[in-house]
């Protein structure tokens, strides 16, 4: 809920009110999807590709929606609908907030996010990197959460639409905010900084993801080290502490923090029975209790205890992460066959520590079925052929490729099985036969590989 008025929802947005009470309460959130628009909701109506979503205001207001921010021509038009000849402007029907003209309504979105930021006076943490920043963003999240009145990104909202989304949603009395920071080029990640104007940066980690926009890893670590560059003076960064390419990037005048073997934090010991984890976080024991065991999960950790410290809490005990769909998930199948969902994304990291998990997880046989890892450019075919080499030296037992960018998996595969499929339907149907009891399947790809439609109902 948006404690404000109208009024200042308006104004703090840069638009004006043209129907409706100025003074009315305002909304709960906002929402740029005219069908998930509900009482309480301001409706944003954005220009797409392919349509105006302005357009579909009205829809929303008529379905109960607080009220609609959008382009003049339509505010005009919705203000004749919603108010009396006799008396317009003034708030009809079903309309419980405003209509409020913006010229440019994805612009009045990010100024609204910002001045929301403003008054919440939380502590904000932003989070990227080339791969992880999800899942940092959930365990950061349960370390915090007993805590703190704690607010998080909710699923993949990290993006110029989704970030100032997640800021709206954000409670009055909300003292941590923690948002996801996502970029494929140049200028994205400062665009974000400007809006969420972050308290604590953290930097996950740097690798070759989105190489057919940036072209090289530098320029990849140069676009994640805009939110180090424009945190302001005294803020505090956490950053990976082998990670050479953001060496050029940290600045004097940060509180910077690094995370990772020889950093101001990093992992003592584990116990791989209990999950008991022993952290040195700046000359203090930390001890957490662990519900997962992945080494990049472990990293993941590491860097969102660095961050909470920056915000002043000390974590301990027992960690309850409730990580995002479709990253890591493990699903068991009737039959004794486990499957590791973790089809959300991929690149040559996350590929790599997802195999290195595999390869130590106990298992009858080790299946990994590998959908594309989209956006590497021209030398994706070599990436490919690398991560079919990792799974030689994870001791995978069979490689199923799916979809042509994937075939390059099987040319460096010397397992005992594998197979080339077209799409992840065929896949679903060649791992009904080939799947036994005590089998564990990685299921990893890209998002445009659609991979979550080869588990069906069962994800």
């Amino acid at each position: 809920m948006i404690d404000r008025s109208a009024g200042w929802v308006a104004a703090a947005a840069g638009g004006r009110v043209v129907a409706g009470d100025p003074e009315a309460p305002g909304p709960r959130r906002a929402v740029v999807d005219s069908r998930a628009a509900g009482p309480g909701d301001l409706f944003v109506g954005l220009a797409g590709e392919r349509a105006d979503g302005g357009a579909f205001a009205g829809a929303a207001v008529a379905e109960g929606a607080w009220g609609a921010l959008v382009r003049p021509e339509h505010a005009a038009a919705l203000g004749d609908e919603s108010s009396r000849p006799e008396d317009r402007g003034a708030p009809v029907g079903a309309l419980s907030g405003a209509i409020i003209a913006a010229d440019d309504p994805l612009a009045a979105l990010q100024r609204l996010a910002r001045a929301w930021r403003r008054e919440l006076a939380a502590a904000v943490v932003g989070v990227t990197g080339s791969t992880g920043k999800t899942s940092t963003k959930d365990i950061l999240a349960a370390l915090l959460r007993p805590h703190r009145h704690t607010h998080s990104s909710r699923q993949n909202l990290n993006t110029e639409v989704g970030l100032p989304l997640s800021i709206l949603e954000a409670e009055p009395g909300t003292e941590i905010l923690i948002l996801e920071m996502a970029m494929r080029g140049e200028g994205q990640i400062a665009e974000l900084t400007a809006i969420a104007e972050p308290d604590v940066g953290v930097i996950v980690n740097v690798g070759p993801v989105h190489l057919e926009l940036l072209g090289t890893v530098e320029r990849v670590a140069a676009a994640k080290a805009e939110l180090i560059r424009d945190l302001r003076p005294g803020a505090a960064a956490v950053v990976p502490v082998s990670e050479p390419l953001l060496e050029a990037h940290r600045r004097d005048d940060l509180d910077t923090t690094t995370f990772g073997p020889g950093g101001d934090v990093a992992l003592l010991a584990l116990d791989a029975v209990t999950g008991r984890a022993e952290i040195e976080a700046g000359g203090e024991r930390v001890f957490l209790d662990l519900p997962y065991r992945q080494p990049h999960n472990l990293l993941n950790t590491l860097a969102a205890v660095a961050a909470a410290r920056a915000v002043g809490v000390t974590p301990r005990g027992r960690v309850a992460v409730d990580f995002s769909p479709l990253r890591g998930q493990e699903v068991e199948l009737p039959g004794g066959v486990t499957v590791v969902n973790d089809c959300y994304n991929a690149n040559p990291m996350s590929m790599r520590a997802a195999l290195e998990h595999l390869a130590v997880a106990p298992a009858r046989r080790r299946i990994a079925v590998l959908g594309e890892m989209a956006e590497l450019g021209p030398e994706s075919e070599r990436f490919h052929a690398e991560v079919g080499e990792q799974a030689n030296a994870a001791g995978v037992d069979v490689l199923v490729a799916v979809g042509g960018g994937a075939q390059a998996y099987l040319s460096a595969f010397a397992g005992p099985e594998r197979h080339a499929v077209d799409d992840p339907e065929t896949a679903g149907a060649l791992l009904e036969r080939l799947a036994g009891p005590g089998d564990r399947v990685l299921v990893k790809g890209s998002r445009s590989a659609g991979l979550e439609r080869l588990l069906g109902d069962a994800r």
